[in-house]
This record gives structure tokens, C-alpha cells and sequence, in this order.
């Protein structure tokens, strides 16, 4: 894990229901999305959690779709490739059993918010353009490896790029956007920055979801709170 320094974020939507901003205090976060290896293990130690023998209150019809089996990736989820078809359910059992748990959006969005070089992404042309050039292509079938993916300038591989990923508090999202002052064109007026794409497109998935739904780009990371506080930038 990779220590991400305590920092302020300022929410998207900055309506009634939002603070203008909020501190984060330093935490531990995965620099890597959780692979089919790591959620692998996961299942053998908890078989409820099994394709065939999860609850569908906790996942839909499309859990695991990928893997050939319960206990068997197969060729369309290779081993180093990040999870998908995972639940918010199943993401909070994971990251539990590692000890762990799943980051808040907002040690989430600090943590994406850094470019490859600077922990201001939005001063980082390089990591917007390789952003939005992610938005332009489709999922592929078949993921590549989380190696694969850009590193930023914390150390985290991947916040960016590779998958979308479950926060702990996703359903915050749909809450926000119950405000009639967020939605449409006055949803525009009242974001801290009308041209963040980006951030407008993970606030629509956040709200779009429920616990128990997977997609086929929708994965995952843990975090954890910093015990040792002489803990430092790696």
C-alpha cells in the first residue's frame, strides 16, 4: 500500500447538501486495483461469496460473468487483470477479509486527483490528455494487466485508465443528486469546475448504481488508516 498525505477535497457538486470542502487525513490506499489472483483467494476462503452460490441481494445476475467458473478465472480474466463484475457488497466483504476496507470518495478523488508528476492533475496535460483519450475507447474484452496502467505521482497505478472503482460511500451520489438545484443545467451552476468531465462522469455512475450491481468496468482498491504517524511519501 502507498501512503496518499492528508489533503483537502472539494466535492463536485456543491450544493445544499454539500460541504465546500473537507478535509481528509493521510491514509494507506492499494497501488493497484484488486487483480482476479487476489479476489481468487478471497473465494476459496469464503465459498458464499462463489458465483454459484452468492445471494442475489448482494449481487446481480452478472456477478463473475467473466470467469468460467467459481473457482476458475479463465482465459477472460486473467490472473493480473483487475476484477470486474464485482458488487459493492462483495468489494466491502474483500476488502474486510484483507483487513482492510474501501476508500471514501474522498480519499478516492484526493488520491485521482494527482498527475504523473505533481498532485495537481489539472496542471498535468499529459495525464488529461491520456484521461480523456480513456473515455474515447470501449472496454476491451479482455483486461490488461494492472502493470499495465499509468502510475501517478503518489505512487498508485491505475485510478485512471484501466477502471472505474467502487468508494464506500457510492450511494452519497444519488443522495446529492436528489437536489433538483444538481440535476440538468442547474447541476452545471453549481460545480466547482463546469469543464471536469471526468468528474462529472464518475458522479453519474456513483449515482446511476446500487450495491448489488457489476459491469464489465466497474472494479475495485482497498485502503486502510495510517497507524505509524512518521509515515512518509515512499
Amino acid at each position: 500500500m502507498i501512503l496518499i498525505p492528508q489533503g483537502i477535497y472539494v466535492p463536485f457538486a456543491l450544493g445544499p447538501q454539500d460541504a465546500k470542502q473537507e478535509s481528509v487525513a493521510a491514509f494507506l490506499l492499494d497501488d493497484y486495483p484488486v487483480t482476479n489472483e487476489q479476489f481468487l483467494g478471497f473465494l476459496r476462503a469464503n465459498p458464499k461469496w462463489r458465483r454459484s452460490q452468492v445471494s442475489r441481494l448482494f449481487a446481480d445476475s452478472s456477478y463473475l460473468d467473466n470467469w468460467s467458473g467459481d473457482l476458475d478465472p479463465g482465459s477472460s480474466a486473467p490472473p493480473d487483470s483487475p476484477v470486474v463484475h464485482v458488487s459493492w457488497f462483495a468489494a466491502r466483504a474483500y476488502a474486510h477479509w484483507a483487513g482492510k476496507r474501501l476508500p471514501t470518495t474522498a480519499e478516492w478523488e484526493l488520491a485521482a486527483s494527482a498527475g504523473y508528476t505533481r498532485p495537481d492533475g489539472n496542471n498535468d496535460p499529459a495525464f488529461k490528455r491520456d484521461l480523456y483519450e480513456w473515455f474515447a475507447h470501449p472496454v476491451p474484452d479482455i483486461l490488461p494487466a494492472v502493470t499495465t496502467s499509468h502510475i501517478n505521482y503518489y505512487g498508485a497505478h491505475g485510478l485512471h485508465g484501466l477502471v472505474w472503482e467502487w468508494v464506500d460511500d457510492f450511494n452519497s451520489a444519488l443522495i446529492s443528486s436528489l437536489d433538483p438545484n444538481l440535476l440538468c443545467a442547474a447541476g452545471a451552476a453549481n460545480v466547482k469546475d463546469t469543464g471536469d468531465y471526468a468528474a462529472f462522469m464518475r458522479r453519474a455512475l456513483r449515482s446511476s448504481l446500487q450495491g448489488n450491481n457489476t459491469t464489465s468496468a466497474l472494479g475495485f482498491r482497498c485502503a486502510r488508516e495510517v497507524k505509524n504517524s512518521t509515515a512518509s511519501l515512499p
